[in-house]
């Protein structure tokens, strides 16, 4: 594991995010061992009138007016910074060259703040590890000098609307200059690989601490009296993310079968089909520490992801879920799930998905429950990190 390190974290996710973030984990257990600085990105002018009206933002506007950046000590070794300088918004410009003029007037801004940072802390010989912030972080390599410059990826953003104008082009030419690329998938790491040729899959963390079946004392009121076996789905329920012919399918082809959907719904779930089988029930958004007991309750979980360039290669980090409490899992087939092949049926199409759950019903014991465990119970933030250690040791 990398030790006694000046470690400085850019990315696309503050540290005030609402949502879970991969680099808070991965900051969180570098600074077990490191000195970690973690910087926020700047505020841009465009969310500051958009979104003024938001508590987190009139933080930032505030510390924009004063001029004066903000140094945070979170834990003994980690700090995060609020930098008081203010970016331009230039994803609307159409032309390369000028975004690329006025990014770089953007990095200069940036770079000053962490600088003041680096100097305040006494940061030496340091690391720059960038969770995917193509943009804003694009010339910090050239204005930091860090000893190492490790671009990670977890997403393929590049097919996303926002990110594909300019990014096609900039995170290729991103990596291309990092000394280091980790990612989060073999899929990510595939695609890093034509860029430069040290990028590595380094797995993903996830806490599955709450998901353990010897934990769970009590059935939910509200799946106690739905018909076994059933089928379920955690998760925030997305058409962009999950293929309702799919779901359809397996309730309209096996109306003996229960299928459970637990999470929020967006318009198009709510206006489908699904809504009309009787078979198929819809629970709605749970608290975190409610999934476990609703998990436990599932005869056969499943995944039904859509294929797209957006979804192709995410890290699925429920399905560490779903094995963590001994779960038959069945999801669809991607380059991404081939870490999980030997401990889940990978369904091609959605007659794969009615053989699977079958086979699953039939299959599961206790043995194979307790292998599914004791392998998701492997992906750690600790051996996440420890595998990001490897991949910089590899270039030493």
């Amino acid at each position: 594991m990398i030790q006694n390190r000046d470690i400085i974290i850019i990315g696309i996710q503050a540290w005030d995010i609402e949502i879970g973030s991969n680099c808070k984990n991965i900051a969180e257990e570098f600074a077990k061992k490191n000195r970690i600085l973690y910087v926020n990105s700047a505020l841009d002018r465009f969310s500051m009138y958009r979104h003024r009206a938001l508590d987190k933002i009139r933080k930032r506007i505030d510390i924009v007016k004063n001029g004066q950046p903000e140094l945070h000590q979170i834990s003994t070794n980690l700090w995060n910074l609020y930098p008081s300088c203010l970016i331009e918004s230039i994803n609307w410009i159409k032309y390369p060259k000028l975004f690329d003029w006025i990014n770089r007037i953007n990095n200069n801004r940036f770079a000053k703040q962490i600088s003041w940072a680096i100097e305040k802390l006494g940061f030496k010989n340091y690391l720059i590890f960038n969770d995917s912030d193509m943009f804003r972080s694009f010339y910090l390599k050239e204005l930091l000098n860090p000893q190492i410059y490790i671009y990670y990826t977890r997403d393929n953003l590049i097919a996303v609307d926002y990110w594909k104008k300019h990014g096609i082009r900039l995170e290729a030419l991103h990596m291309k200059k990092a000394d280091l690329v980790v990612a989060n998938s073999t899929y990510l790491a595939m695609l890093a690989q034509k860029h430069n040729p040290n990028s590595f899959y380094v797995g993903q963390g996830c806490d599955v601490s709450l998901f353990d079946s010897r934990l769970v004392t009590i059935i939910p009121p509200d799946i106690q009296s739905i018909s076994k076996p059933i089928i379920g789905y955690i998760g925030a329920l997305l058409s962009l993310r999950l293929d309702l012919k799919v779901l359809e399918y397996i309730a309209e082809n096996r109306p003996e079968w229960s299928v459970v959907l637990v999470g929020p719904e967006d318009d198009t779930f709510k206006s489908s089909r699904l809504h009309q089988l009787s078979n198929v029930h819809f629970l709605g958004n749970k608290k975190g520490d409610e999934l476990p007991s609703y998990l436990n309750h599932f005869d056969v979980a499943i995944n039904p992801q859509v294929l797209s360039p957006v979804t192709i290669g995410n890290y699925p980090r429920k399905i560490d879920e779903y094995l963590a409490m001994g779960k038959p899992t069945v999801a669809t087939k991607t380059e991404a799930m081939s870490v999980f092949k030997d401990y889940t049926y990978l369904a091609e199409n959605k007659d794969d998905y009615i053989t699977f759950i079958e086979l699953a019903l039939q299959e599961n014991n206790e043995l194979i429950s307790r292998q599914r465990e004791e392998f998701a119970r492997q992906h750690t933030w600790e051996n996440n990190v420890l595998e990001i250690s490897n991949a910089i040791d590899s270039m030493k």
